[in-house]
């Protein structure tokens, strides 16, 4: 049986000194790892993608799983991974619920990983 990674609060951008200029602490590690896990997946990689491309910033879950192909339900699950890994925001109005990419959240984690990369 796999062993359960703790629950942390993910909801702020991760923040800590870029992994390159110490060796991390265990959470440390963790934080970056749960988010990092959040991302690797190859539809939760286009979800990002089409939210980052979106001329209006967002899009609605239903717009999401026609382009993708997939259910509305895998859209939301995969959304949902992404929204509690603080990387994606979800806003109800009506019967729709549109999200955007937290950027700050995914400018910490592209830090986090290589401070020079965002230079």
């Amino acid at each position: 049986m796999p062993k359960a990674l703790p629950v942390i609060d993910m909801s702020a951008p991760v923040c800590c000194a870029p992994v390159a200029a110490a060796p991390v602490d265990e959470n440390t590690a963790l934080e970056v790892a749960l988010r990092l896990k959040a991302i690797a997946d190859p539809a939760r990689i286009r979800l990002m993608s089409l939210l980052l491309t979106s001329p209006l910033g967002e899009q609605n879950s239903r717009d999401l799983a026609t382009v993708v192909g997939l259910s509305e339900s895998t859209v939301s699950h995969h959304l949902a991974q992404l929204r509690t890994a603080g990387l994606v925001e979800s806003e109800r109005r009506g019967m729709n619920t549109f999200h955007r990419v937290r950027r700050d959240a995914l400018s910490a984690l592209c830090v986090v990983l290589d401070p020079n990369c965002c230079t």
